[in-house]
C-alpha cells in the first residue's frame, strides 16, 4: 500500500508521489490523473473515455486503411 500526504501548494492543495510510484506507473510531470469516486472512496487513473473511443476508432480504421498507413510510416 502506498501513502500520500496531502500538502498546501499557494492557494491550493496537492500531492507528491515517490519515484517508486511514478516509475510503477510510468507518471511523468505534466501528465493528467482522473479521478473518479468509488464506492472505497477515490480512484486515481491516467485511463480517458475519449482516448478508448479514439482507440476503438483507429482499430476500425487501421484495417481498412492499412495500405495508405505503412506508407505513411515510411
Amino acid at each position: 500500500m502506498d501513502i500520500l500526504k496531502i500538502h498546501k501548494m499557494g492557494n491550493s492543495v496537492g500531492a507528491n508521489f515517490s519515484d517508486e510510484i511514478v516509475r510503477k506507473f510510468n507518471l511523468a510531470e505534466g501528465d493528467t490523473l482522473i479521478v473518479t469516486e468509488t464506492q472505497d472512496g477515490v480512484c486515481l487513473t491516467p485511463y480517458t473515455p475519449e482516448l478508448d473511443s479514439a482507440m476503438s476508432a483507429f482499430e476500425i480504421t487501421r484495417k481498412k486503411y492499412r495500405n495508405a498507413l505503412k506508407k505513411l510510416a515510411k
